[in-house]
């Protein structure tokens, strides 16, 4: 049977104590951290005051609660887009280098903050045909923030995270945020033998995200890459009688434990967490490619199956995705880096591996796009 919630969640404010819970790019298993501005502002004997202070994470962006998302037509501008990239990948300017075969660009030479809307048609594209592209020496982390929000916006309907810190007066940012006092890495290892836990975020919504983006503010000396994983490879890889069995199969996707967890380490919920049924095959608006979409974060169980069966084929699945390596890229944040991915075709995984008492800041615009979709299977 789905879960359901039962009861109204009321908004809670911010405590005094200031604790939050991170649910910024990590686990399940959310951990909760106290975040004490002074270090941030001033720094400390290890590391420096945070660069971009405006971006520092408060959760008092709401003095109401948010009404649950509504649907909208999304429109998909890769559609529109000179397959050549001749605004974007200009010759002799541009730079790029692929990571791997399958996943992965570097990009140097191009401003994203410059691109005309032609330019901007081609980045849909290419990050669809890509998976994900580090475009490399950005501004847009010295920028009004309200100008990095409004260009996101072409790209699809601004998504608010029902429990993350954001920039003050801007929630449509969410903040990846372990500040220079955070000492709970050690603490998560007592738990777990590993950081990874691969997922496409928040696919609990109805139109969860398509082109995504993400930029650094600072980062630790070393450690805190990003994992990236081709999940449209990853479904070419199975065979065809295994691709034909998961098609018209569906999972439930859950938002309720992420809020749950953010409510019991003393954190908000936005809105009423809710749980939403997706294709476990979606197919791609613009390149017609079919991707698994599923992961351990947020997918609970698969609709009309018996649980031993459900957590069978999810194993599976799971173990599937984490294991082809040579699907994967790994992505170094340097100052100045912004990613942007597809959030439809590529899963991804913090590597929580930093020594504590550095600040990893990372901010991430999450335009929605449409409710997925699986067309037929081809054979």
């Amino acid at each position: 049977m789905a879960p359901s919630v039962t009861s109204t969640i009321g908004l809670r404010s911010a405590p005094t104590t200031t604790l939050k819970t991170d649910t910024g790019h990590n686990k399940e298993n959310l951990i909760g951290y106290k975040y004490e501005k002074d270090p941030e502002l001033k720094g400390t004997n290890k590391i420096a005051p945070a660069s971009y202070p405006n971006y520092l994470p408060v959760w008092d962006n709401e003095t109401e609660r948010y009404p649950p998302l509504t649907p909208f037509e999304h429109y998909d501008h890769g559609k529109d887009a000179d397959p050549t990239f001749p605004d974007l990948l200009t010759k002799g300017v541009a730079e790029t280098d692929d990571i791997t075969p399958f996943i992965g660009t570097e990009v140097k030479g191009v401003q994203l903050s410059k691109l005309t809307p032609a330019g901007k048609d081609q980045l849909a594209l290419l990050v669809a045909q890509r998976r994900v592209v580090a475009f490399r020496d950005q501004d847009f982390a010295s920028l009004p923030i309200q100008e990095v929000v409004d260009y996101a916006g072409y790209f699809g309907r601004h998504h608010v995270h029902q429990t993350s810190g954001a920039p003050k007066g801007f929630p449509e940012i969410h903040l990846v945020f372990r500040g220079a006092e955070d000492r709970t890495g050690a603490k998560f290892l007592e738990q777990r033998t590993n950081t990874i836990t691969w997922h496409s975020d928040v696919t609990f919504e109805k139109q969860p995200p398509g082109t995504t983006f993400l930029y650094v503010l600072d980062g630790p000396s070393t450690g805190g890459d990003t994992l990236f994983g081709d999940m449209a490879q990853a479904y070419k890889r199975l065979s065809p009688e295994f691709q034909k069995r998961l098609h018209g199969l569906k999972a439930v996707h859950s938002g309720i434990e992420q809020v749950n967890a953010s409510l019991n380490g003393g954190g908000i919920a936005r809105r009423d967490p809710i749980t939403s049924e997706h294709p476990i095959v979606r197919t791609h608006p613009v390149t017609g490619e079919k991707a698994l979409y599923v992961n351990p974060q947020f997918t609970r169980y698969i609709v009309g199956y018996k649980k031993e069966e459900s957590d069978f084929l999810l194993k599976f699945l799971y173990d599937h995705i984490a294991l082809s390596q040579d699907l994967q890229c790994r992505v170094r944040w340097k100052a100045g880096t912004v990613v942007v991915w597809d959030n439809r075709l590529a899963c991804h995984s913090a590597v929580f591996d930093w020594e504590d008492g550095q600040r990893r800041h990372i901010a991430r615009l999450t335009p929605q796009a449409e409710a997925p979709y699986e067309t037929p299977f081809e054979g």
